[in-house]
């Protein structure tokens, strides 16, 4: 190494503006020079390779080169590396080198589709404190209030029947589905596929701190009331499901009027508003007659850590944040219910 540096020109050669762009090779007494460096008109250096194919030995006989020998070698194995680096870069595309687009935020709420029974175009509105698990899928006029726990793989679609109303500190679980029949055909509402509450007019009514467990179905025209636990695999089509009420796993409410406060056992089909009316009430020594109240704190809790390890979530049209938001939802008026979570 000492004996090269020896060998290397002055800095000045390199720029002798008489001579103009030269080639100053590293090794001044060898002919046709392997490395050298070339000044550029417009300025700058250029590093020049020059390397003889023939020259080089046989490739087993590598520990006999010498060095010239060896950079050579090592010159000729950097190309082919290289050439064979943008073959594959050109034969596959080039995805690697294309940074992945990301999704737009909130992806899970998007507006409906026009179509001739929902000509107009409607986006969720999502109040202060409330989860949308990025898995869950809210579409179409649909409004969530405040503090409500949507967890993933739950759709809600108000893309057909219309409006979707979910309640304050309700949760809509795994796999549940909102949907309901078209409520707008030839220029008008259809009134016989929609439900009255407080005044007006629903596709879907849930009302506050219901709980929607996974896999059940409500499907409208239908009304749910406030504090009311539907099953896992329960189906409300149809029908006006009262406030407090219990429906077990695997029920079945079609078509009927279910009064407040009253439970339907598992698997049953009710269909019939006889049936309906017949009904038993929650009691003390019911044993669900609490049952939503656990699942409201459970679920209320999921709200705000979800929200909390995401960043934020989803702040109302206005901006407006949830009461309680940090632990302190209402159950007022649950069977059994406390004060709060």
């Amino acid at each position: 190494m000492a004996d090269a540096a020896e060998r290397l020109p002055e800095p000045e050669a390199l720029f002798d503006d008489a001579q103009g762009p030269r080639i100053v090779p590293i090794n001044p007494g060898v002919p046709d020079p392997a490395l050298g460096v070339e000044r550029r008109a417009e300025g700058g250096l250029t590093l020049r390779f020059a390397f003889d194919l023939p020259k080089l030995p046989h490739i087993m006989a590598v520990n006999t080169w010498t060095h010239q020998q060896l950079m050579n070698g090592a010159l000729i194995l950097a190309v082919l590396l290289l050439a064979g680096y943008l073959v594959f870069q050109s034969r596959s595309g080039g995805e690697a080198a294309t940074p992945p687009a990301q999704a737009p935020a909130a992806a899970e709420l998007r507006s409906n589709v026009a179509a001739s029974f929902n000509p107009t175009l409607e986006s969720p509105v999502v109040g202060g404190g409330t989860y949308v698990d990025p898995m869950a899928s809210v579409i179409g006029h649909v409004v969530i209030g405040s503090g409500v726990f949507v967890a993933p793989f739950a759709s809600i679609r108000g893309d057909e029947g219309q409006p979707i109303h979910i309640g304050d500190g309700s949760n809509v679980q795994d796999f549940v589905m909102l949907h309901a029949l078209e409520t707008f055909a030839q220029g008008k509402l259809v009134e016989k596929n929609l439900v009255f509450v407080g005044g007006e007019k629903y596709a879907v009514y849930i009302g506050a701190n219901v709980s929607l467990a996974h896999q059940s179905q409500v499907h409208g025209p239908a009304a749910v009331g406030d504090n009311t636990f539907v099953g896992m695999q329960a189906l409300v089509f149809k029908a006006v499901v009262g406030k407090n009420v219990v429906i077990e796993p695997g029920a079945r409410v079609i078509g009927v009027t279910i009064a407040d406060g009253r439970y339907v056992p598992a698997g049953k089909t009710v269909s019939a508003q006889t049936d309906a009316d017949a009904l038993p009430a929650i009691t003390a020594d019911y044993p669900f007659a609490t049952l939503n109240e656990g699942v409201l704190h459970v679920n209320h809790e999921f709200a705000d850590g979800y929200l909390q390890a995401s960043g934020g979530g989803y702040a109302g049209s206005s901006g407006e944040t949830r009461p309680g938001a940090t632990g302190g939802h209402s159950t007022a008026g649950a069977p059994g219910a406390g004060s709060g979570h």
